[in-house]
């Protein structure tokens, strides 16, 4: 089964000025992110609010996104949560609003083991002929889906990648060693993308992304190609970007740094809210710095 792709962008979800999705907004966002580097998108992941949105709205993106790329890029579904049942019901909403594979996020809160994790991921992939994706989060879900339970997940015809944010190089490097060269392994942070492709991983599931998709993608592909000092000055240059992304809680900085940028995606929905004055301060000095900021600004 073919990759997702090598830049994969968890998009926002942009919101207007009463907190609804914005759809007209979410199609443009779209476009953007395949005209700048993305191929492939995750809708309705952590990065686009997902505990916030009902099923509903999350199904309207799913079509939304769909529609506004059309064949141009992947779109990844996000459709995992601590509920096994809700899980297939909206993986099989994403299939049929004509999503090409979803992301399923370790169930959190209810801190399955790790048998529990492997049936959770084994029925909602027997759901569907979908293409998935595990995402492997323990700061967020408060488990870890080690790499022996990746292993045997990855015996699964459809479980086909993985995006994994344990931070850890070891885990990675263990992930590669148990799973087939087919399997595809993401890294689930901006910063570690460059370490991973050096243990075999295939590309990134990005925030950062949203701003400079095409200088990741290049260095993505000058390291494929063997130009691994260019590939470093790429990550270099990028790294600033990366962190001032996560001085706050996922998606606050991303949201403000687009609108810095002049592509406004509105507000937060609570518990989360916007970037302090310090923070949003701290994130225009770093888009100043790669020349993202408009040239008015």
């Amino acid at each position: 089964m073919a990759s997702f792709g090598y830049v994969i962008t968890a998009m926002v979800t942009p919101m207007d000025r009463q907190l609804a999705v914005d759809y007209d907004r979410a199609a443009a966002l779209a476009k953007r992110l395949v005209d700048s580097g993305s191929d492939g998108l995750v809708v309705c992941g952590t990065t686009g609010e997902s505990p916030t949105l009902t099923d509903e709205e999350k199904v309207r993106l799913f079509r939304t996104v769909r529609e506004a790329v059309g064949g141009r890029a992947k779109v990844i579904a996000g459709t995992g949560t601590y509920n096994t049942a809700h899980s297939i019901h909206l993986t099989r909403e994403a299939e049929r609003a004509g999503c090409d594979g979803v992301l399923l996020v370790n169930p959190y809160y209810n801190k399955p083991s790790q048998e529990g994790l492997y049936q959770h991921f084994k029925a909602v992939a027997e759901s569907t002929q979908l293409p998935v994706m595990l995402y492997n989060i323990q700061s967020r879900t408060s488990v870890n889906c080690e790499p022996a339970t990746i292993a045997r997940l990855a015996e699964i015809r459809n479980i086909v990648a993985v995006k994994e944010a344990s931070g850890s190089l070891d885990q990675m490097s263990q992930i590669r060693k148990l799973t087939p060269p087919e399997f595809h392994l993401y890294s689930g942070d901006d910063s570690l993308t460059l370490p991973l492709l050096a243990v075999g991983g295939t590309g990134i599931v990005s925030v950062a992304g949203h701003l400079a998709g095409r200088e990741i993608k290049a260095m993505i592909q000058a390291f494929q190609a063997g130009d691994v000092r260019q590939a470093l000055g790429l990550h270099l240059r990028l790294w600033p970007l990366f962190k001032v992304l996560f001085i706050t809680t996922n998606p606050t900085p991303v949201k403000a740094a687009l609108a810095l940028a002049g592509f406004d995606v509105g507000g937060l929905r609570l518990p989360l809210v916007e970037a302090t004055a310090k923070e949003r301060e701290q994130i225009a000095a770093v888009l100043k710095d790669l020349a993202l900021l408009p040239v008015a600004a």
